[in-house]
């Protein structure tokens, strides 16, 4: 294997994976610490997600508990909002931060928001890029004629790939910024607890943004790459 493309891994795609991997270590540990500390009005995280939808009469999404732990996600198509055992019934503000942060996304649909809109049409896209792009693209890159038609195809599946993390970043925040005006406006929680969930949501968009660079770092690679092929 040649010298370069190593060289193209370490400097650009082992930094952000490092990162990645501090992105988890820090939402685990920050979910964890405000785990311990309990709201001062008690409601739970399901409490939570049920005053989000209310405040924007929103009736036709159900609130259930998922098994396992940060595994609280909403899905769009089924109308539901799933809460992780460590989130749906805990008065916890960080609990009650995951709890908003998810009934930001059911507002989002509800809205027809349209970056939510885009990530949803991408799913396919970027199933198919992350999985089969890389693979195409180190077959054409090493395999040679006639399959090296192989590796732009790859780069370009691959890209839409990208495309879905990209998007990802403005609907996360976006999530968060909603959940966080919803509760403060309504005196969910006091300005030092609001502090704590801001303190849990960063670090949860923290591993989307890790995410994204990862996935922009190893498509750069792929380009790279291509260019050093064709250079030869």
């Amino acid at each position: 294997m040649p010298l370069v493309p190593d060289i193209y891994y370490i400097i650009l795609v082992v930094p952000t994976m490092l990162l990645s991997l501090f992105a988890q270590f820090m939402v685990k540990s920050t979910f964890n610490k405000y785990s311990k500390v309990l709201s001062s009005r008690q409601i739970t995280g399901t409490d939570a997600a049920a005053l989000l939808l209310r405040s924007n009469d929103i009736t036709d999404v159900r609130v259930e508990a998922v098994k396992g732990t940060l595994t609280d996600h909403y899905s769009p198509s089924e109308k539901m909002l799933r809460l992780s055992e460590p989130v749906y019934g805990s008065t916890s503000i960080a609990a009650i931060g995951v709890a908003a942060h998810e009934a930001g996304h059911a507002i989002q649909h509800a809205t027809r928001w349209g970056p939510l809109g885009l990530r949803s049409t991408l799913v396919p896209v970027a199933n198919l890029g992350s999985r089969f792009g890389p693979i195409l693209a180190a077959a054409g890159l090493f395999l040679g004629p006639p399959l090296d038609f192989l590796l732009p195809v790859g780069i370009l599946l691959f890209t839409g790939a990208v495309l879905f993390y990209l998007i990802t970043l403005p609907v996360e925040f976006n999530a968060s910024n909603r959940a966080i005006a919803i509760l403060r406006a309504d005196n969910v929680l006091t300005d030092a607890e609001l502090k704590g969930v801001r303190k849990v949501l960063n670090a949860a968009a923290m591993t989307y943004v890790a995410s994204a660079l990862t996935a922009i770092a190893s498509l750069l690679r792929l380009i790279l790459l291509s260019r050093s092929r064709g250079r030869r």
